[in-house]
This record gives structure tokens, sequence and C-alpha cells, in this order.
């Protein structure tokens, strides 16, 4: 054939023709068509399109076991969040991004439990209820959790500070439904910058920072599974998110309370933080 520039697509997505796999056949025609048209937009010289070749390339070196650059990247371009909100729950809690730190599993925990082991300067507790859309309460549903530190750090960012496990926790819902746990108010954080997506959003000027947050992934048998946060209502950067991951029906408030009763109940001295957080979770079609 030969190959011109208007001949190029059309020539490329027909080798894909005889994909066998119908979904994998649509999804490279149609990265093809898309890849094409941004090529044709910008048309990057030979020295831009090495450059974009070696950035990839040190994304994907960046990574290990305990850090996903890739997912970071997919999270600075709002990709993610676009991939999330396509598939979210039509109804119930929404969702947002999974993010790059749940990369290792959670500790299994008991109710009530704190997921803080390095002694936070003051106790907050989260608790809530998993019901379906309908309104019934989901015993024994599955609430991972995971957060950053009251200075903005995983464990897995600085394992010679926290332990392996620190501000994660895997809980059972109790016969109504119910969780709860004790932690930290989490801060606002930088994601990490000292790697080439930290250079991309340090090229065009975008700042790293994310609202203080904590992480839920909520799970029940017959139902949809939903990858979530719970936003600190107040938080700096809520309305800038570095990974467009803020959600209005997600800001919660995290108030101090002095009551001894509540403080009883859930085995803490006041005052605390507390912050209730409930999830509804789609029934599976």
């Amino acid at each position: 054939m030969d190959f011109t520039v208007d001949s190029a697509t059309p020539a490329v997505q027909a080798s894909f023709d005889a994909t066998p796999d119908s979904r994998l056949r649509d999804v490279l025609q149609s990265l093809t068509r898309h890849l094409h048209g941004v090529v044709r937009e910008v048309e990057p010289t030979i020295s831009e399109w090495n450059r974009a070749i070696e950035f990839l390339t040190a994304v994907g070196k960046a990574c290990t076991e305990t850090r996903q650059e890739f997912i970071l990247l997919s999270d600075v371009l709002g990709v993610s969040m676009l991939v999330e909100t396509i598939n979210g729950q039509d109804v119930g809690t929404e969702s947002t991004v999974l993010g790059p730190f749940h990369m290792t599993e959670s500790p299994v925990r008991a109710l009530g439990d704190s997921i803080d082991e390095v002694g936070g300067s003051r106790v907050c507790v989260v608790s809530g209820t998993v019901r379906s859309t309908s309104g019934r309460p989901l015993a024994g549903s599955t609430v991972d959790v995971w957060q950053c530190d009251e200075n903005g750090f995983y464990d897995v960012q600085v394992p010679d500070v926290q332990p392996a496990g620190n501000g994660r926790g895997l809980f059972s819902t109790d016969e109504l439904g119910r969780y709860w746990f004790r932690t930290v108010v989490p801060s606002h954080y930088p994601i990490p910058t000292d790697g080439p997506v930290g250079a991309l959003l340090n090229a065009t000027g975008r700042h790293p920072y994310r609202p203080a947050h904590v992480h839920f992934i909520a799970s029940a048998a017959g139902h949809e599974e939903v990858t979530t946060h719970a936003f600190v209502a107040g938080s700096p950067y809520t309305d800038s998110d570095a990974v467009f991951a803020v959600k209005e029906g997600l800001l919660v408030d995290f108030v101090e309370t002095d009551d001894a009763e509540l403080g009883a109940h859930y085995g803490v001295e006041v005052p605390f933080i507390h912050a209730a957080f409930d999830i509804e979770l789609a029934e599976t079609a």
C-alpha cells in the first residue's frame, strides 16, 4: 500500500479486522482513530514523539509493588474519574477513583477497632450504615477503608514511620448493617511528585494536592460494589482536587463533639471528632 496521511488510519484499522474478540477489535480500531486524530491535530515533531515515548517509559519504570504511576497518570488526566462515572451506580452512593495507594491488603479488624496504629493527636470515629437502595440494612457487608495520617502520608510512603497496615482496615457490618471504627482526621496531601507525573504537573503549572478524605470500598452479596470517598467538608482543595474526584454528595462533616453518651457508645473519651457516612448499594440486575 501507499502509506499517506490520508490512508494511514483506515489501513491500521483494517489490520485489526480479523481480531477474534469483537470487543478488542472495536477498542483497537477506536483507539487508532482517536490517536491518529491527535497526531494529525498537533503534528508532533520526531523529537516530541520520542519525548512522549520516553515519558511513558519513565511512568512504567516508576511503578513498584507499592506505587502505581500509571494509575496516577490516569487520575491527573481525569480518565480514572471518567471511567468510574461511566461505570458507577445509577443510584446509591456515588463512586470515585480507587487511587494509587490501594496497593496492599487492609488488615481484618473488629468493629470499633482503631486503624490508627501510631497515636494521632485527636481521636476520630467514623460510623455509618450500609444499606440497599431499597432501604434494607445489609448485614455482613464488607467495608474496606484506607487513608493517610494527620501529616498527609500513607503507610506505604513512610514505612520507617508507619507500620504496614496503618490507616487501613477491613470491616464487616453488624446485624443492622452498621460499621464504625476509630481513626484520625486525615490531612489534605500532595500526590507523589517525585516521578514523571509530578514532572508533568510541574510543567503545566498544576498543583498536586488532594483534599482530605477517607477511601471506602463497600460490597455485599447481590449488590454492586462501590469505590468511594468520604471527603472532609471544608478541607482545602475540595474545589480543585488534582484527580477530579470530589462530588458534592460525598462531602462529610467531621465534627467535634463532647457528647459523653456518644463517646461511651464508641468507647472513646470526649471531646472527639465524629463523622457519619452512610453507604447505599444498588442491587445487581
